[in-house]
């Protein structure tokens, strides 16, 4: 039985694409390597941003790490608030902690945004634990995220207790390597394909459908 459940940010609780993609539109101008087409650059909600740097625009490391660096110079003061919660998301949340679960926050984003977030939308009070990764590059993959979640929640040696719900690829192989299952959501930013191809414990197409999950 469930105790606790484990959440990602971008494209699960948040509807996070456009501040992400203009942000990351902004940084490849920068760079040298611009980009017109948004629709393209939604490949970058979820994954760590180094690596997704480095493999969209062919970049070394250093040169992603200076994209990066771009990338949170407008994201900070704008790309954040270009933002908004999913429909249902608040009452799913408050119903689950309502039911006795635990719940917190495992993102690949930095903890800082991650909180500013939250802190945005008046949500960080359903949270437990609320994880991200380093602003200096560490915690970045999704399993080290989770394991730092489970650590803090004290569930290391009880990780059976947790699962972990998201959108991408990323959220279920991070998971399943930190021994957890994960439900996707396909109302994110994964496609289909992705999705099925990673093998969830399941697929719901909304935050109703999460409720329904642990009813």
């Amino acid at each position: 039985m469930y105790k606790a459940i484990l959440f990602d940010l971008d494209g699960t609780l948040t509807e996070s694409g456009e501040g992400i993609t203009k942000s990351v539109q902004y940084a490849l101008e920068k760079i040298g390597k611009p980009e017109e087409d948004l629709e393209k650059l939604k490949v970058f909600v979820g994954p760590p941003l180094l690596e997704q740097f480095m493999k969209y625009a062919d970049l070394d490391r250093d040169t992603a790490r200076q994209a990066v660096v771009y990338y949170r110079e407008r994201y900070a003061e704008v790309g954040i608030y270009e933002n908004q919660v999913y429909a249902g998301v608040e009452k799913m949340l408050k119903t689950l902690k309502n039911r006795g679960y635990r719940l917190a926050v495992a993102s690949s984003k930095p903890e800082y945004f991650v909180t500013k977030v939250l802190d945005y939308f008046h949500l960080t009070d359903c949270f437990d634990q609320i994880v991200g990764s380093e602003m200096n590059g560490a915690r970045t993959s999704k399993a080290e995220v989770i394991e730092e979640t489970l650590k803090r929640l004290g569930l290391s040696a009880h990780r059976q207790e947790a699962v972990m719900i998201g959108d991408r690829e990323h959220d279920i192989l991070g998971a399943r390597a930190c021994g957890l299952e994960c439900v996707a959501v396909s109302y994110g930013y994964g496609t289909a394909e992705e999705l099925q191809k990673a093998e969830p414990l399941k697929i719901v197409d909304s935050a109703d459908g999460i409720l329904d999950f642990f009813a």
